[in-house]
């Protein structure tokens, strides 16, 4: 028992000769060579030694307490071997008569050798005769344990002292399992969702679809088309579309550069005048039919006549608000309400009448915004809140909440069409995923997943931190080339694989590859939301392209990505909090450093004698405790168990199908030659969906695969029901007003600054909305809403294009890795952990990612400003 017989060869009675009086001791005790003695020999007295005989065994026969063990043996040479144990107990319990040494220690020792497998070894830092200090590994003998009744008892007294608590994920299962036998909690769930259901079906049986019906005008030369609305509307608001030859909005925003240009540099001259007075354009307003005009006229510019048969139609929608008392006087005097469209461009140059054609709908009755924004926002967090307290699945809570979002719409008196509903779900991100999905499962059966484990497993020597950094870094790189989503298809199974092996719980790299993935993934335009920036005609014509995205964006990711890993060192400083199970060389020195500390603690300092004992006890804890912290800090496993687990790992992970693997890696290698090609704008032909499925479809025909049932369930069609059904609730909530309110929030707060500051304020805001919506909200509306608004400012108020547009580039992007569904990665890397049997909570990815996002939104303004503030980069 105890810690003496766990070691030999040092200070065993059997090794030590017995000595005459006359033959010093000291130098006749066989000992290693380096040996640990913290108190001088001329220290110790008689009374220190008895002392030291009342010790438990295992404190008296450790290596640190050498000087008193020499000094104990020439007095039994000197005096004989009359210090028996059954003395020595007695003495114990009269010396120590409230320590709980005499049996919990010594039986909690055998309890958790009971745990721990032979061969084991205990590194003891110790100090040679010159003063050097020596790693001395010590042999670990397993004893067994003897189950008494009493071993429940000791196990959970073992547990307090060594400040341990029960597994976390039984004491989870289990107020999981009260949870759902809680009555309140049961019924509750089932009340407040029938109550929504009861007010989906109240709302979408009474509100049919809203169909506007299209009309076709015609607008003269030179001349007013008038259009007579057949009633008034319910409200002063009237919303009305148009489709024509307008001029698109990017011109208009070329042309107002232009403009702002030409007064800044003072070039507007008469001719610059005169041309932008004769520009063609149709000028559109409302009256009464006595004349009255009610709205002030909005002038939108038009193609030249002559091309009117040529140009594509654009499509146009206006916000009339004619005033509550202007429609309470058209009621009283039984008014009407006209449409006026006055036209100034003339005959072409050929002398012919020129007609434009439009088609015009609109809607008495159109949605009210602030009522929208304020039901998006209800939405949302009804969203989150089933989400984050898990009531329902989320996939589940993303149909509910998609499903409400609809209801909401029709309660606006603004039900979509089902054409439109399915028209705002990407086909294109649920083609990728689904695709990519039946490549790695097919993969996955060649075992080359298993194999890459081994071989990362054999190249960091089953490192922990090592294992981390390699697996972040390559995600980063993987990702700068691929989309999110397809890199963490093809990391996570290693990942997993990796971590079950070296047992470590795989929830927390897991999350650190998605979370590299979605950094990586800002580097270049090739996976949303960059590329939506890229493919902007007007960001294209400031001279943004491919390689210039690049540059810009790799400096800050190479930073990010720096500062990601040193944030993952410190809040996983304690490297062994990452184990599923505590290491076992963990486990025995925390053992050991609580029976020191509470032998030491049993002793009275107020002897002198007593207190040479005690100090020696306490620096030996010093040095356990020191020794802890070391390999707390430095992770990883045993020389042994790694070579014994890499012998294991490479015989249970071969290649299983040579002839798939080739055929795999063949269309793998196609695909990714696709999306490399088809990420540059200039040869752009195929997205991203169509090259996976084309890819995928090779591989089954020269597979030759009839098992298709089996291929497709792997196929995680619940995480792509969830993507449809966040596409759904996104686009209504950008309908219902939310996203353009942001929008226009920030527009007005940047135009409200001081010129020489506008710029700094533009980035910081852009950067910073941008990041924050797009955790909680999908970052594909939010970066189409803020490019419109980045378009905006550089043209009205002669901001700096570029600048901006980093801005938003870094914004969703590192936005996505505050929450779990705030990127497509996000959800994909939970549905693998899930279906590996391990569980990514809402809570448990924002704990970790939400910290992380805002310490790169940080280092990204930092950037950004020094960038193109401070040295004007742009």
């Amino acid at each position: 028992m105890g810690l003496f017989k766990r070691i030999t060869g040092i200070g065993s009675s059997a090794s030590r000769p017995t000595t005459s009086t006359n033959v010093e001791p000291i130098d006749e005790i066989p000992r290693k060579k380096s040996i640990i003695s913290l108190v001088p020999l001329s220290e110790i007295t008689d009374a220190s030694l008895k002392v030291f005989r009342q010790l438990p065994a295992s404190i008296r026969h450790d290596p640190s307490m050498i000087s008193f063990q020499q000094e104990n043996e020439r007095w039994k040479a000197e005096h004989g071997d009359c210090y028996d144990d059954g003395a020595r107990n007695s003495a114990e319990s009269e010396r120590f008569p409230n320590s709980k040494k005499s049996d919990d220690i010594e039986r909690i020792e055998d309890l958790e050798d009971s745990d721990s497998d032979g061969g084991e070894f205990i590194t003891i830092k110790v100090t040679n005769s010159e003063g050097k200090t020596e790693n001395e590994e010590v042999d670990h003998i397993k004893e067994h344990h003897r189950p008494s009744k009493d071993d429940n008892k000791i196990h959970f007294q073992a547990a307090a002292i060594r400040q341990d608590t029960p597994p976390k994920e039984k004491e989870e299962e289990h107020h999981e399992e009260q949870s759902r036998q809680n009555p309140f909690h049961k019924h509750g769930k089932t009340g407040l969702l029938v109550v929504v259901w009861l007010f989906m079906v109240f709302f979408l049986t009474r509100t049919p679809e809203k169909v506007l019906d299209k009309h076709q005008l015609i607008v003269p030369t030179d001349e007013a088309k008038i259009y007579n609305f057949p009633f008034l509307p319910d409200r002063s608001k009237i919303n009305a579309s148009f489709e024509g030859a307008f001029l698109p909005e990017v011109t208009e925003q070329h042309q107002r550069r232009q403009d702002l240009a030409a007064r800044r540099s003072g070039k507007l001259t008469n001719v610059h005048r005169e041309k932008k007075e004769h520009e063609n354009y149709l000028k559109i307003y409302l009256q009464t039919n006595k004349n009255k005009q009610l709205t002030q006229p909005k002038i939108y510019a038009i193609t030249p006549p002559d091309q009117f048969d040529f140009a594509n139609a654009t499509r146009l929608s206006i916000m009339f608000d004619v005033g509550e008392d202007n429609l309470e006087i058209m009621e009283e005097d039984d008014e009407e309400l006209q449409l006026v469209i006055e036209s100034n461009f003339t005959k072409t140059p050929l002398n012919k009448k020129q007609e434009m054609p439009l088609i015009f709908s609109y809607d008495m009755n159109p949605i009210n915004k602030q009522l929208g924004v304020i039901y998006s926002a209800f939405v949302l967090m009804f969203l989150y809140a089933l989400i984050i307290w898990e009531i329902v699945h989320r996939t589940f809570a993303a149909m509910i909440a998609s499903t409400l979002s609809i209801a909401l719409l029709a309660a606006l008196n603004d039900r979509p069409t089902h054409h439109e509903i399915i028209s705002w779900i990407d086909v294109e991100t649920i083609l990728l995923l689904f695709a990519m999905m039946i490549l790695v499962a097919i993969l996955t059966e060649t075992g080359i997943f298993d194999h890459l484990a081994v071989y990362a497993y054999k190249i960091i020597n089953g490192k922990i931190w090592p294992l981390i950094h390699c697996l972040c870094i390559i995600t980063c790189i993987i990702s700068m080339l691929l989309d999110n989503v397809t890199t963490v298809l093809l990391m996570a199974p290693i990942t997993i694989t990796l971590c079950e092996d070296l047992d470590l719980n795989p929830v927390p790299v897991l999350m650190a590859i998605v979370v590299h993935a979605n950094i990586g993934g800002t580097t270049t335009p090739v996976g949303d939301p960059p590329n939506i920036i890229t493919s902007n005609p007007t960001i294209l014509e400031s001279g943004i392209n491919f390689i210039s995205f690049t540059f810009h964006m790799l400096i800050g990711v190479i930073i990010i990505t720096v500062t990601t890993n040193l944030h993952l060192r410190f809040i996983y400083k304690d490297i062994n909090t990452l184990f599923i199970h505590e290491p076992k060389e963990i486990k025995i020195l925390k053992r050991n450093i609580v029976v020191w500390e509470r032998t030491a603690a049993s002793i009275s300092p107020f002897s002198k004698d007593a207190q040479i004992v005690r100090e020696t006890l306490i620096k030996k804890v010093k040095i356990l405790k020191h020794e802890l912290k070391k390999k707390m800090a430095k992770g990883g496993i045993g020389t042994a168990r790694y070579k014994s687990t890499l012998e294991e790992m490479e015989k249970a992970y071969p290649i299983k199908k040579k002839g798939l693997l080739i055929k795999s890696v063949f269309a793998l290698f196609f695909i990714l030659l696709l999306f490399l090609v088809e990420s540059f704008p200039q040869i752009h032909r195929l997205s991203l969906g169509w090259s996976a499925l084309l890819g995928v479809i090779l591989l089954l025909i020269i597979s030759n695969r009839d098992d298709m049932d089996a291929i497709l369930h792997r196929v995680e069609f619940s995480t792509l029901l969830f993507f449809a059904a966040m596409f759904v609730l996104m686009e209504a909530i950008d309908r219902m007003g939310f996203i353009t309110w942001i929008g226009s929030g920030c527009e007005d707060i940047i135009k409200s600054v001081s010129k020489d500051y506008r710029l700094a304020v533009a980035i910081i805001i852009i950067l910073w909305v941008s990041a924050i919506t797009s955790a909680f909200v999908d970052s594909i509306p939010v970066t189409q809403m803020m490019v419109k608004i980045v378009i905006s400012l550089a043209a009205r108020i002669g901001i700096p294009l570029q600048p901006l547009v980093w801005a938003l580039a870094f914004g969703p992007s590192l936005g996505g890795n505050g929450t779990l569904v705030g990127a497509s990665a996000n959800v994909i890397g939970a549905g693998i952990a899930e279906q590996h049997g391990y569980k990514m909570t809402f809570m448990d990815f924002f704990k970790f990612g939400f910290p992380i996002m805002i310490g790169s939104i940080v280092i990204t303004t930092a950037y950004l400003l020094f960038a193109h503030c401070l040295f004007t980069w742009q």
